[in-house]
């Protein structure tokens, strides 16, 4: 519209200074004279705000001398990506006088995507921190970029699922338990680790499904299964997009993965099934067509995958291996036991299972599912267990035994939730494979960390504040559990404490262990509702969050940055009117 446009200066003035900035409302615009005309564009540099009209032009081509990055003063287009493309203003010479309309031409929504792309595509923090600010100012739903990941995920990396996607996955599913203003820079991590998981990557190319008419689905659930056994990742991918052709539902679909990953113990240390897991949790959110490349990224792990059948600790100076595949004849029979939903002998099985009895701990097992014990409730009371060895860990072990306390309750959590979405009968055997991992973990809690007791606090507030700083020392573990244990006691909101522990692993740089200790923990708290063994889950994060902090936090600095970007503040120390 005519009467948008403002007068702003002459072409005097230009003809004196080619790069002349002036404020035009809440604007500070750039305009430009050069042989092919006048522009105008925003005097922000789009990469840190730099002022522009302290940069050069030369042959239509304007650089910012803070990183040299180099735009087309036309389009405002930009030659290094990393930059992103500056906004550009439409603008009207009359006879004298320059007239810029302070609306930008650009999409806002667009500039948004174009960002979270460009930012997955060449593994750019900054532009993707920018691409979620934006989609969340502009009141877009996150899920949007959550979509987006994950089918760039599945297709660029020929691998298959990875950290980067469990990442993403773990953040959405835990982005309602934070503070609304941390949600962005959640997606923000999630995005990030799969950018840097795809970085360098080849594609993926999704096997097609058989021509005509496939076989019926427990045809291709055995002809899966047996792929998987011989690691013919091909042949395997192949079945599961000849189910989803033929319109097998999700639980047919789950049941088919779930059998083949548990037809080895403890695969790969439990990663495969909670890479399952997790992509049917994504899957929730995703569209139809989008449950063939997802389950099909999957099969590269189950091929590949390290069967704990091959290791000694699962055979020597106990056979483990033997003593659950007799357990697991018994499986059909107790599966049709009539289950009694109300079971609750959690505090006895909880006390085997931590013992030091391998025989004990399967027969306690049997015994439960012989009870009418849900399997469900059966994988829910392995994963307390495994929580049960973090809280009881003894920082006297090495550093890197947290992970492997850590795997049994990531794996414990996918087994449960499995269960719990996807009842499947091949699925329970995996809830021994998880017992028995606990069991291995014994040494662990030698000797074992108490469960803390701590003294009453008058303000659970306080004791919140008081967990920051923790997180800001090292080697603060137990006095990390035992506020937390405080806060709790004292009747704090675990919906508070959530965001709290939340917002700290949001501050740390992103580590693939630490997002999951926080997600389970968060999923199984939700469990257990306000029982114990809730509160007991949060404290187990608690330990495992506080003895991997502080990092350099050179991640999150990126996002504060790009948020004050976005909220116009001035990152350099010019006066950006520059005006004379």
């Amino acid at each position: 519209m005519e009467d948008a446009f403002v007068k702003v200066a002459t072409l005097d003035e230009l003809r004196a200074r080619p790069l002349l900035s002036r404020r035009v409302g809440h604007r500070v615009v750039l305009l430009v004279l050069t042989e092919m005309g006048v522009y105008a564009l925003d005097n922000r540099c789009p990469h840190m705000g730099f002022p522009l009209h302290r940069g050069t032009i030369e042959d239509g081509l304007l650089t910012c001398h803070w990183h040299h990055a180099r735009f087309d003063v036309c389009s405002g287009g930009t030659f290094d990506l990393w930059a992103d493309d500056v906004p550009t203003f439409p603008v009207e010479v009359r006879d004298n006088e320059v007239w810029v309309n302070p609306t930008p031409r650009h999409d806002a929504r667009q500039q948004a995507h174009n960002r979270l792309r460009r930012g997955l595509e060449r593994n750019l923090d900054l532009l993707l921190a920018k691409g979620t600010i934006a989609l969340s100012a502009l009141s877009i739903p996150l899920v949007e970029a959550f979509r987006h990941g994950v089918r760039f995920g599945v297709r660029y990396r020929a691998a298959g699922w990875g950290p980067g996607l469990t990442m993403l996955t773990c953040f959405h599913n835990m982005h309602t338990l934070l503070d609304e203003g941390d949600r962005p820079l959640a997606l923000y991590h999630g995005l990030a680790a799969v950018a840097e998981d795809c970085e360098g990557q080849p594609p993926r190319f999704t096997v097609e499904p058989l021509p005509g008419v496939p076989p019926d689905q427990a045809t291709l659930k055995a002809w899966f299964r047996k792929f998987v056994e011989v690691r013919d990742a091909e042949g395997a991918e192949r079945c599961v997009a000849s189910a989803v052709a033929v319109g097998a539902p999700l639980h047919v679909l789950a049941d088919m993965l779930f059998a083949a990953i548990t037809d080895h113990r403890y695969v790969s240390v439990g990663h495969p099934l909670d890479f399952t897991n997790k992509a049917l949790e994504a899957l929730a959110a995703m569209a139809p067509e989008d449950v063939t490349p997802v389950l099909t990224s999957l099969v590269p792990g189950y091929a590949r995958g390290v069967r704990m059948e091959e290791h000694s600790a699962w055979r020597a100076p106990v056979d483990l291996v033997a003593m659950l595949e007799a357990a697991f004849e018994r499986l059909p029979a107790l599966m049709t036991t009539p289950k009694q939903p109300e079971w609750d002998d959690v505090h006895t099985l909880t006390e085997v299972l931590l013992g030091d009895n391998p025989q004990a701990i399967v027969d306690g097992l049997l015994e439960a599912l012989a009870d009418g014990c849900p399997p469900a409730k059966l994988a829910q009371v392995v994963a307390y267990a495994a929580a049960r060895r973090l809280i009881h860990f003894g920082t006297a072990n090495q550093f890197t035994d947290w992970d492997t306390a850590l795997h049994t309750w990531t794996f414990a959590n996918a087994v449960h939730q499995g269960l719990k979405r996807f009842p499947s009968a091949d699925l329970v055997r995996a809830v021994f494979d998880a017992a028995m991992s606990v069991y291995l973990d014994r040494f662990l809690n030698v000797p074992p960390a108490p469960l803390p007791t701590p003294d009453p606090v008058s303000d659970p507030r306080r004791a919140l504040a008081d967990l920051q700083e923790v997180f800001d020392q090292r080697d603060h573990v137990n006095e990390a559990s035992t506020l937390v244990a405080a806060y709790l006691r004292a009747g704090g909101s675990r919906k508070c404490l959530q965001a709290t522990l939340g917002r700290l692993l949001l501050c740390e740089d992103r580590d693939f262990h630490t997002i999951q200790a926080v997600e389970v923990a968060f999923r199984q708290a939700a469990e257990w509702g306000p029982r114990p063994e809730g509160d007991h889950c949060l404290i187990a994060a608690a330990r495992y969050l506080a003895a991997h902090t502080p990092t350099s936090r050179a991640q999150h600095q990126t996002y504060t940055l790009a948020l004050r970007l976005m909220r116009g503040e001035r990152l350099d120390e010019v006066d950006e009117m520059g005006a004379p």
